[in-house]
């Protein structure tokens, strides 16, 4: 167990921030939408790349989820 936490490696890089429509239901302040580039590495080869879009509140900084139906 202790190997596989040494030989492999992830890596977040953030590229870029956007205003979003919508307000924290918590707080009620302004939403912004983050992307993400993800690199997972083992033993320094890049496996993969993902890119992502997180949300998250501006004033209390909580993490927002998106539902869709």
């Amino acid at each position: 167990m202790c190997l596989i936490i040494y030989v492999c490696d992830a890596e977040e890089k953030e590229l870029g921030r956007q205003a979003a429509s919508g307000a924290c239901p918590s707080c009620g302040g302004k939403v912004q939408a983050v992307d993400v580039e993800s690199r997972r590495k083992f033993c320094f080869l890049p496996l993969c790349f993902i890119f992502k879009r997180k949300y998250q509140c501006t004033l209390c900084s909580r993490r927002l989820v998106l539902y869709s139906s």
